[in-house]
């Protein structure tokens, strides 16, 4: 029979063990929503993101990718049970990268268009717009979308933005009016290094996009509000999509959708279901 004083060690050694001990979660307790097979490396969704547009996606002064996409990304990945690992890339490179197979989705703050709708399996999840901005110290005032005609203005390649725009060329030349000087940039980032150094009159952001650069005084709005539609995420397998759009719907549910876009500035989506939108690859 133990002493007391020999008791009492014993309970000391077994509560510190106790608290030295991890606490694991059994395997069971998550089970991915999404077939291993469905993903490009089982257990981990690989995502895309262009780093150049805060308050979205933009790398911090550590070298950390951080803003809205990349909160979205992590807590649908925790939802779905799975790791979730993003890759920079410039956005014209990554629609046929996804098509490839280098990675599971893109999160990047992307438009939504039909024809991108039936190239990929699209979730919209926010709503947003054009902004047109001018460098602080301009004096250019446009009235309206006709007034871009005969100016210089700067625009990411290959993005919803350039397509708009180009429509509007077309639509000047057309009416027989002046035509407006499109200049394609790789990046958000490259189209304002070319604004602050002269080389534009006109940059055309999207307006999350705009916001940011317009609060630190490093541009000033010229034309707000111009293509309204959605922003959407997109992936390379159905499955996939599917499952995000349900993981989203429990955010909104949760009320962590609104909490997550209403903190960025974010317009969130009409009240429903959160759902693939268009047919997909055919």
């Amino acid at each position: 029979m133990f002493s007391r004083r020999l008791w009492s060690t014993f309970a000391t050694v077994l509560t510190s063990c106790t608290v030295l001990l991890p606490v694991a979660s059994p395997a069971y307790a998550c089970t991915s929503a999404i077939p291993a097979d469905q993903l490009v490396s089982p257990g981990r969704l690989a995502l895309s993101t262009n780093p150049t547009l805060p308050p979205l996606q933009y790398v911090d002064g550590d070298g950390q990718l951080k803003g809205m996409n990349i909160e979205l990304g992590h807590e649908l990945a925790k939802r779905l049970c799975v790791e979730v690992d993003f890759m920079r890339m410039d956005f014209p490179a990554m629609i046929p990268a996804l098509k490839a197979g280098r990675f599971d989705g893109i999160d990047t703050g992307m438009f939504w268009t039909e024809e991108r709708s039936r190239m990929m399996y699209t979730v919209p999840y926010a709503v947003s717009t054009i902004d047109v901005v001018v460098s602080p110290d301009s004096k250019l005032q446009l009235a309206d979308v006709r007034a871009l005609r005969a100016h210089s203005i700067g625009v990411e390649a290959d993005s919803y933005q350039e397509r708009w725009l180009r429509e509007r060329a077309k639509e000047s030349a057309s009416e027989g009016g002046k035509p407006i000087e499109i200049h394609a940039f790789t990046t958000a980032s490259d189209v304002m290094a070319a604004l602050r150094a002269g080389q534009l009159e006109l940059a055309a952001l999207p307006s999350y996009a705009a916001a940011a650069i317009i609060k630190r005084n490093q541009a000033r709005m010229a034309l707000a509000g111009q293509g309204n539609t959605q922003t959407t995420l997109a992936f390379r397998q159905r499955a996939v999509a599917e499952a995000v759009a349900r993981a989203l719907d429990g955010m909104r549910a949760d009320g962590s959708y609104a909490k997550l876009l209403d903190g960025y500035g974010m317009t969130k989506l009409p009240d429903g279901h959160i759902s693939v939108r268009g047919t997909g690859p055919v």
